[in-house]
Protein backbone atom coordinates (compact mmCIF):
# COMPACT_ATOMS: atom_id res chain seq x y z
CA UNK A 1 0.00 0.00 0.00
CA UNK A 2 1.31 3.45 -0.60
CA UNK A 3 2.51 5.73 2.11
CA UNK A 4 1.76 9.88 2.32
CA UNK A 5 4.15 11.42 0.35
CA UNK A 6 3.95 14.02 3.74
CA UNK A 7 4.51 10.91 6.69
CA UNK A 8 4.78 7.46 6.94
CA UNK A 9 0.80 6.34 7.47
CA UNK A 10 -0.90 4.87 4.44
CA UNK A 11 -1.73 7.36 1.66
CA UNK A 12 -5.91 7.57 0.82
CA UNK A 13 -5.57 9.45 -1.81
CA UNK A 14 -3.16 9.70 -5.53
CA UNK A 15 -2.82 13.20 -6.65
CA UNK A 16 -1.94 12.45 -10.26
CA UNK A 17 -1.43 15.71 -11.14
CA UNK A 18 1.55 16.37 -9.14
CA UNK A 19 2.27 12.65 -8.70
CA UNK A 20 1.90 13.05 -4.69
CA UNK A 21 0.08 10.30 -2.47
CA UNK A 22 -1.68 11.79 0.82
CA UNK A 23 -3.10 9.99 4.25
CA UNK A 24 -6.39 11.11 5.33
CA UNK A 25 -5.10 14.06 7.86
CA UNK A 26 -2.43 15.86 5.22
CA UNK A 27 -5.20 15.38 2.45
CA UNK A 28 -7.72 16.85 5.09
CA UNK A 29 -5.19 19.68 5.79
CA UNK A 30 -4.41 20.23 1.84
CA UNK A 31 -8.00 20.68 0.77
CA UNK A 32 -8.77 23.26 4.01
CA UNK A 33 -5.62 24.79 2.95
CA UNK A 34 -6.33 25.60 -0.34
CA UNK A 35 -10.02 26.52 -0.28
CA UNK A 36 -8.52 28.97 2.70
CA UNK A 37 -6.45 30.03 -0.56
CA UNK A 38 -8.40 30.63 -2.81
CA UNK A 39 -10.51 32.91 -0.32
CA UNK A 40 -8.05 35.00 0.19
CA UNK A 41 -6.02 35.49 -2.79
CA UNK A 42 -9.27 36.42 -4.60
CA UNK A 43 -10.74 38.33 -1.90
CA UNK A 44 -14.07 36.62 -1.63
CA UNK A 45 -14.74 37.26 1.76
CA UNK A 46 -13.78 40.54 4.01
CA UNK A 47 -14.05 41.12 7.69
CA UNK A 48 -17.88 41.93 8.81
CA UNK A 49 -19.25 40.14 5.33
CA UNK A 50 -22.54 38.02 5.97
CA UNK A 51 -22.32 35.23 3.56
CA UNK A 52 -25.11 32.97 2.17
CA UNK A 53 -24.23 29.52 1.48
CA UNK A 54 -26.48 27.99 -1.97
CA UNK A 55 -27.04 24.83 0.23
CA UNK A 56 -28.72 22.33 -2.25
CA UNK A 57 -27.93 19.33 0.42
CA UNK A 58 -25.66 17.90 -2.06
CA UNK A 59 -22.04 16.54 -1.78
CA UNK A 60 -20.55 19.61 -3.08
CA UNK A 61 -22.78 22.45 -1.34
CA UNK A 62 -22.18 20.43 2.15
CA UNK A 63 -18.36 20.24 1.78
CA UNK A 64 -19.04 24.08 1.16
CA UNK A 65 -20.95 24.72 4.26
CA UNK A 66 -18.61 22.50 6.43
CA UNK A 67 -15.47 23.98 4.82
CA UNK A 68 -16.58 27.50 5.37
CA UNK A 69 -17.81 26.70 8.96
CA UNK A 70 -14.22 25.36 9.62
CA UNK A 71 -12.38 28.65 8.39
CA UNK A 72 -14.68 31.17 10.11
CA UNK A 73 -12.56 31.43 12.84
CA UNK A 74 -9.88 32.96 10.43
CA UNK A 75 -12.18 35.85 9.58
CA UNK A 76 -13.16 39.16 11.68
CA UNK A 77 -16.40 38.80 12.17
CA UNK A 78 -17.65 37.37 9.64
CA UNK A 79 -21.65 35.50 10.26
CA UNK A 80 -22.75 32.40 7.96
CA UNK A 81 -26.05 31.36 6.57
CA UNK A 82 -27.24 28.48 4.50
CA UNK A 83 -30.00 29.10 1.68
CA UNK A 84 -31.55 25.73 0.22
CA UNK A 85 -34.04 26.41 -3.03
CA UNK A 86 -36.76 24.05 -3.02
CA UNK A 87 -37.45 23.65 -7.03
CA UNK A 88 -40.90 20.92 -6.54
CA UNK A 89 -38.72 17.90 -8.02
CA UNK A 90 -40.64 14.88 -7.01
CA UNK A 91 -38.75 11.88 -5.45
CA UNK A 92 -36.03 13.93 -5.42
CA UNK A 93 -35.78 17.30 -3.80
CA UNK A 94 -37.71 16.05 -0.31
CA UNK A 95 -34.16 13.53 0.50
CA UNK A 96 -32.08 16.52 -0.09
CA UNK A 97 -33.84 19.74 2.01
CA UNK A 98 -33.79 16.79 4.82
CA UNK A 99 -30.41 16.54 4.72
CA UNK A 100 -29.39 20.49 4.62
CA UNK A 101 -31.89 21.03 7.47
CA UNK A 102 -29.71 18.06 9.00
CA UNK A 103 -26.68 19.48 8.76
CA UNK A 104 -27.76 23.52 9.33
CA UNK A 105 -29.35 21.73 12.39
CA UNK A 106 -26.17 19.91 13.70
CA UNK A 107 -23.69 23.07 12.71
CA UNK A 108 -25.84 25.36 14.30
CA UNK A 109 -26.25 27.83 11.12
CA UNK A 110 -29.12 29.91 10.48
CA UNK A 111 -31.27 28.18 7.51
CA UNK A 112 -34.00 29.80 5.26
CA UNK A 113 -35.78 27.79 2.49
CA UNK A 114 -37.45 29.43 -0.47
CA UNK A 115 -40.13 27.75 -3.23
CA UNK A 116 -40.77 28.32 -6.62
CA UNK A 117 -44.19 27.56 -5.72
CA UNK A 118 -44.33 29.92 -3.17
CA UNK A 119 -42.21 32.49 -5.58
CA UNK A 120 -43.35 31.88 -8.91
CA UNK A 121 -46.07 30.24 -8.74
CA UNK A 122 -45.61 26.89 -9.10
CA UNK A 123 -43.58 23.68 -8.83
CA UNK A 124 -40.59 22.90 -11.52
CA UNK A 125 -42.02 19.38 -12.33
CA UNK A 126 -45.40 21.74 -13.15
CA UNK A 127 -42.87 24.63 -15.27
CA UNK A 128 -41.17 21.90 -17.54
CA UNK A 129 -44.03 19.93 -18.62
CA UNK A 130 -43.65 19.37 -21.93
CA UNK A 131 -40.53 21.20 -22.32
CA UNK A 132 -38.25 18.97 -20.46
CA UNK A 133 -35.29 19.27 -22.82
CA UNK A 134 -34.73 22.54 -21.27
CA UNK A 135 -35.04 21.54 -18.20
CA UNK A 136 -31.84 22.69 -16.71
CA UNK A 137 -32.17 25.84 -18.74
CA UNK A 138 -35.18 26.49 -17.15
CA UNK A 139 -34.33 25.24 -13.71
CA UNK A 140 -31.23 27.72 -13.74
CA UNK A 141 -32.63 30.98 -14.42
CA UNK A 142 -35.37 30.49 -11.89
CA UNK A 143 -32.77 29.03 -8.87
CA UNK A 144 -30.40 31.45 -9.76
CA UNK A 145 -33.76 34.60 -8.81
CA UNK A 146 -34.82 32.67 -5.98
CA UNK A 147 -31.52 32.67 -4.29
CA UNK A 148 -31.11 36.57 -4.82
CA UNK A 149 -34.15 36.91 -3.19
CA UNK A 150 -33.40 34.49 -0.25
CA UNK A 151 -29.98 36.85 0.20
CA UNK A 152 -31.80 40.22 -0.36
CA UNK A 153 -34.05 38.84 2.55
CA UNK A 154 -31.46 37.62 4.88
CA UNK A 155 -29.49 41.18 4.33
CA UNK A 156 -26.07 39.23 2.90
CA UNK A 157 -23.10 40.92 1.53
CA UNK A 158 -21.77 37.74 -0.56
CA UNK A 159 -23.42 34.05 -2.05
CA UNK A 160 -21.54 31.20 -2.37
CA UNK A 161 -22.29 28.62 -4.18
CA UNK A 162 -20.41 24.90 -4.11
CA UNK A 163 -19.27 24.81 -8.00
CA UNK A 164 -16.29 22.78 -8.14
CA UNK A 165 -13.19 22.34 -10.42
CA UNK A 166 -14.77 19.81 -12.02
CA UNK A 167 -18.27 22.32 -12.61
CA UNK A 168 -16.24 25.46 -13.60
CA UNK A 169 -14.38 23.54 -16.31
CA UNK A 170 -17.17 21.98 -18.01
CA UNK A 171 -18.62 25.55 -18.21
CA UNK A 172 -15.39 26.91 -19.94
CA UNK A 173 -16.37 24.05 -22.48
CA UNK A 174 -19.49 24.69 -23.17
CA UNK A 175 -19.26 28.19 -23.55
CA UNK A 176 -16.60 27.88 -25.97
CA UNK A 177 -18.65 24.82 -28.28
CA UNK A 178 -21.65 27.87 -27.78
CA UNK A 179 -19.08 30.31 -28.90
CA UNK A 180 -20.54 32.45 -25.84
CA UNK A 181 -16.97 34.71 -25.16
CA UNK A 182 -19.18 37.16 -22.96
CA UNK A 183 -20.64 34.59 -20.42
CA UNK A 184 -17.04 32.86 -20.58
CA UNK A 185 -14.92 35.73 -19.21
CA UNK A 186 -17.95 37.17 -16.97
CA UNK A 187 -17.40 37.32 -13.69
CA UNK A 188 -19.68 37.36 -10.96
CA UNK A 189 -17.59 37.61 -7.93
CA UNK A 190 -16.56 41.33 -8.28
CA UNK A 191 -18.05 44.32 -6.74
CA UNK A 192 -20.78 45.30 -8.65
CA UNK A 193 -21.45 48.48 -6.98
CA UNK A 194 -24.41 47.43 -5.47
CA UNK A 195 -26.35 46.40 -8.78
CA UNK A 196 -25.89 42.29 -7.31
CA UNK A 197 -24.62 40.31 -4.80
CA UNK A 198 -21.81 38.93 -6.02
CA UNK A 199 -21.46 35.60 -5.45
CA UNK A 200 -18.12 33.61 -4.83
CA UNK A 201 -17.06 29.79 -5.39
CA UNK A 202 -14.28 28.80 -2.80
CA UNK A 203 -14.09 25.62 -4.38
CA UNK A 204 -13.49 26.16 -7.67
CA UNK A 205 -10.21 24.17 -7.58
CA UNK A 206 -11.21 21.21 -5.49
CA UNK A 207 -12.06 18.72 -8.06
CA UNK A 208 -15.49 16.44 -7.50
CA UNK A 209 -13.41 13.29 -6.22
CA UNK A 210 -11.48 15.23 -3.77
CA UNK A 211 -15.11 17.05 -2.44
CA UNK A 212 -16.20 13.38 -1.82
CA UNK A 213 -13.03 11.58 -0.34
CA UNK A 214 -13.28 15.10 1.70
CA UNK A 215 -16.61 14.30 3.15
CA UNK A 216 -15.92 10.24 3.34
CA UNK A 217 -12.99 11.22 5.67
CA UNK A 218 -14.76 13.33 7.92
CA UNK A 219 -18.14 11.61 8.12
CA UNK A 220 -20.28 13.65 6.51
CA UNK A 221 -20.87 11.32 3.19
CA UNK A 222 -24.38 10.16 2.54
CA UNK A 223 -25.99 8.65 -0.50
CA UNK A 224 -28.76 11.02 -2.07
CA UNK A 225 -30.74 10.84 -5.14
CA UNK A 226 -29.64 12.18 -8.51
CA UNK A 227 -32.08 14.81 -10.20
CA UNK A 228 -33.88 13.36 -12.70
CA UNK A 229 -33.72 15.68 -15.19
CA UNK A 230 -29.70 15.85 -15.37
CA UNK A 231 -30.53 13.10 -18.54
CA UNK A 232 -31.42 15.97 -20.48
CA UNK A 233 -28.36 18.14 -19.98
CA UNK A 234 -25.61 19.32 -22.08
CA UNK A 235 -23.35 19.10 -19.24
CA UNK A 236 -23.77 15.72 -18.66
CA UNK A 237 -22.08 14.76 -22.28
CA UNK A 238 -19.41 17.30 -21.93
CA UNK A 239 -18.77 15.68 -18.03
CA UNK A 240 -17.89 12.13 -19.09
CA UNK A 241 -15.29 14.13 -22.21
CA UNK A 242 -13.59 15.53 -19.83
CA UNK A 243 -13.20 13.13 -17.08
CA UNK A 244 -11.63 10.60 -19.88
CA UNK A 245 -9.07 13.86 -20.95
CA UNK A 246 -8.77 14.28 -17.42
CA UNK A 247 -7.68 10.88 -16.44
CA UNK A 248 -5.34 10.40 -19.80
CA UNK A 249 -3.69 13.87 -19.64
CA UNK A 250 -3.91 14.89 -15.36
CA UNK A 251 -4.33 18.53 -14.90
CA UNK A 252 -6.52 19.12 -18.16
CA UNK A 253 -9.41 21.00 -16.03
CA UNK A 254 -6.42 22.87 -14.26
CA UNK A 255 -5.25 23.92 -17.32
CA UNK A 256 -8.64 24.97 -18.57
CA UNK A 257 -9.11 27.20 -15.82
CA UNK A 258 -6.11 29.03 -16.25
CA UNK A 259 -6.77 29.78 -20.15
CA UNK A 260 -10.44 30.92 -18.80
CA UNK A 261 -8.00 33.67 -16.71
CA UNK A 262 -5.65 34.58 -19.56
CA UNK A 263 -8.85 35.16 -21.53
CA UNK A 264 -10.54 37.07 -19.23
CA UNK A 265 -7.64 39.39 -18.97
CA UNK A 266 -7.27 39.88 -22.37
CA UNK A 267 -10.72 41.20 -22.78
CA UNK A 268 -10.90 43.20 -19.62
CA UNK A 269 -11.99 46.73 -20.58
CA UNK A 270 -13.30 45.68 -24.30
CA UNK A 271 -16.55 45.37 -26.15
CA UNK A 272 -17.00 41.66 -25.46
CA UNK A 273 -17.41 42.78 -21.68
CA UNK A 274 -21.17 43.18 -21.25
CA UNK A 275 -22.42 46.48 -19.39
CA UNK A 276 -24.98 46.11 -16.80
CA UNK A 277 -28.27 47.70 -17.29
CA UNK A 278 -32.06 47.65 -15.64
CA UNK A 279 -34.49 45.16 -17.10
CA UNK A 280 -37.85 47.21 -18.00
CA UNK A 281 -40.16 44.82 -16.41
CA UNK A 282 -38.78 43.90 -12.81
CA UNK A 283 -35.50 46.35 -11.93
CA UNK A 284 -33.03 43.54 -12.15
CA UNK A 285 -29.64 43.92 -13.53
CA UNK A 286 -29.27 42.51 -16.81
CA UNK A 287 -27.66 42.59 -20.31
CA UNK A 288 -30.60 43.70 -22.08
CA UNK A 289 -34.03 45.24 -22.10
CA UNK A 290 -35.30 42.16 -19.96
CA UNK A 291 -33.84 40.36 -17.81
CA UNK A 292 -33.70 36.17 -18.03
CA UNK A 293 -36.77 35.20 -15.59
CA UNK A 294 -38.78 37.59 -17.43
CA UNK A 295 -37.75 36.65 -20.93
CA UNK A 296 -39.25 33.03 -19.65
CA UNK A 297 -42.00 33.96 -18.10
CA UNK A 298 -43.23 35.39 -21.32
CA UNK A 299 -41.83 32.38 -22.91
CA UNK A 300 -44.13 30.30 -20.50
CA UNK A 301 -47.38 32.17 -20.23
CA UNK A 302 -47.30 31.17 -24.79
Amino acid sequence: MPVCSLCTEPAVVYQRYINRHLCGTHFTADVELRVADTIKTRQMIVPQDRVAVALSGGKDSTALLLLLQRLLPSWEDVRLIAITIDEGIAGYREETIQSAEQLTGRLGIEHHCISFTGLFGDSLDAFLTGRETQACSICGILRKKALVVGARQAGVTKIATGHNLDDEAQSVLMNVFRGDLPRLVRNSSVDSSGKFIPRIKPLSLISEKEIATYLMLNDAWSELPECPYTRYAMRREVRSMLSGFEYKHPGTMLHLMESKKKIERYCKGSVISESLRSCLECGDPCSGDLCQVCLLRQSLDR
